[in-house]
């Protein structure tokens, strides 16, 4: 019985072997182009379009928008969390090696900026400078900096650090070193508009 077993296993397998090798030369040396639709990519294209659609609406608003210049520093801060603001002030610039400087921003997440990293990743204004403002000016806030001798276009910062010095109308950009921000000095008539009032 056993032998009579294996034998009709045996005769199903060569004419299995024997079917397959007819489809194949039957089927000839025809390719086939399979096409897949990948959504994922069609989809964060389109997202990528409504972002920047949205991006340039922002932009274009901002622009367009009359944003009111304080001359009290007071009144500014009382008038910040209703909308943009905007002050003509002071600017420096610091480094993380500076004197009295711990390496971090005061601000949190209180990020580490001795290995260079003058930016900040923001998911609203992305890749940003740092900048170091009066306390009264909530962490988190966005800050155009225009009429700086040093950028040929505004710069656009966030509010991440303080210091003993860094009041009122006065900020401070960070730059990579101390040595660095030596040819900087201090620069009048430099125009902050805050763009978001904190987080």
């Amino acid at each position: 019985m056993k032998k009579l077993v294996k034998r009709i296993l045996g005769y199903f397998s060569f004419v299995l072997c024997i079917e397959l090798m007819i489809l194949i030369i039957i089927s000839g040396n025809r390719r086939y182009l399979v096409t897949t639709a990948n959504t994922n990519v069609v989809k964060s294209i389109e997202a990528i379009h409504i972002v920047n659609k949205y991006e340039s609406i922002l932009l274009a608003k901002e622009e367009s928008l009359e944003i009111p210049v304080y001359d009290s520093f007071e009144d500014l801060v009382a008038n910040g969390a209703n909308g943009p603001v905007s002050f003509i002030g002071t600017i420096t610039g610091y480094g993380p090696d500076c004197e009295g400087c711990g390496g971090r921003t005061g601000c949190p997440p209180r990020q580490d900026v001795r290995n260079g990293n003058i930016y900040y990743d923001d998911v609203e204004y992305g890749t940003i400078r740092i900048v170091a403002t009066d306390k009264r000016i909530p962490c988190g806030s966005i800050v155009r900096i225009s009429n700086y001798r040093f950028a040929e276009e505004p710069i656009i910062a966030i509010a991440l650090d303080r210091g003993g010095a860094i009041n009122n109308k006065t900020m401070d950009l960070l730059y990579h070193s101390e040595e660095e921000t030596l040819p900087i000095g201090r620069q009048w008539d430099i125009k902050f508009d805050i763009i978001r009032w904190g987080w």
